[in-house]
This record gives C-alpha cells, sequence and structure tokens, in this order.
C-alpha cells in the first residue's frame, strides 16, 4: 500500500471549509485527474479519474464521517484505494486540513509515480487548488452535516 499526505491552511472558517469537501461533485474543479464525481447517496460515490493517461471508473464509500471533524473512505470493487481528511481549526477564519490518500499502485506508471513521490506532489496540489477554490467563493456551495459510522449512512442532519 502507497500512502501520500500533506497539510495546508485555508483561510476559511472550519465549517466553511468541511462543508465545501463534502460537495463531492466540485471536486472536478480542484483535484487533478478527477474527471467526475456523481453522488449516488449520503455514503456512495461514483468517480471518473484520469491520472497520467490511466483512466479509471470506481465507487467509494464513505466509512466515517463526523462534521467539522473528518471524512474516511474506500473504493468499492477491484481498485484498492482509500483515504482520510480531516478539518481542525486553526483560528476564527482558519482550518488546518490534512489529506491522507491510500492505494496500491497497478502497472508499471502508477508504480515508479509512487517511487518517485509524484503522488505527493499530486496531493499537495490539490490541496492547495481547493485552498484557492474555497478563499475566492468565500462560501460554501452548500453541506452534508451528517454522521456516517461504517459506510451505513446518514445518522443525523442531513443536507444543510
Amino acid at each position: 500500500m502507497t500512502t501520500a499526505q500533506s497539510t495546508i491552511d485555508v483561510n476559511v472558517p472550519l465549517s466553511t471549509a468541511y462543508n465545501q469537501w463534502t460537495q463531492f461533485e466540485s471536486f472536478p474543479h480542484f483535484m487533478s485527474g478527477v474527471e467526475s464525481v456523481t453522488q449516488i447517496d449520503d455514503s456512495r460515490t461514483h468517480w471518473v479519474t484520469k491520472i497520467a493517461g490511466v483512466e479509471r471508473e470506481y465507487d467509494a464509500e464513505i466509512t466515517d464521517q463526523v462534521a467539522d471533524d473528518h471524512i474516511a473512505w474506500h473504493s468499492i470493487g477491484e481498485l484498492k484505494q482509500g483515504g482520510r481528511v480531516e478539518f481542525r481549526s486553526a483560528g476564527p477564519e482558519v482550518t488546518t486540513i490534512t489529506l491522507t490518500l491510500d492505494w496500491d499502485p497497478e502497472g508499471f506508471v502508477e508504480s515508479a509515480g509512487a517511487a518517485l513521490q509524484v503522488d505527493d506532489a499530486m496531493v499537495k496540489g490539490d490541496l492547495k487548488n481547493f485552498k484557492t477554490f474555497i478563499e475566492e467563493r468565500g462560501v460554501e456551495e452548500g453541506g452534508f452535516r451528517g454522521d456516517i459510522r461504517g459506510g451505513s449512512g446518514a445518522t443525523a442532519d442531513p443536507q444543510i
């Protein structure tokens, strides 16, 4: 399993950063290689990605989500990928975001990218792009405030 991690401070309140991150369909605006994300239900999404010429289509399930704190997920099916994003208040108008991605590289291109730490650079770049995206907007497009445990769906406060 390969892991890439990065942390960034964004100049918006905690709830604004968290709420925007829950708007998965906006990910193509700031995540390199993400062609589209479709929200299937509260805990499942469908992804289309194209990274280094390798196109993939897969579903992912949110396994643990707590509003204003974290979101954890994993892919469903053959592709082995998952991650966690954490949100911490660093002041009234500043949020620290830590993004960790885990995956099993497939093939030469992905294995070479992992060995050269290209993936760490991508995660760092995606967080920088998110920072620009949310700071320019100043407000979130919406937000999911529910808790998810074990991928079982929302247990509190659905969409706001």
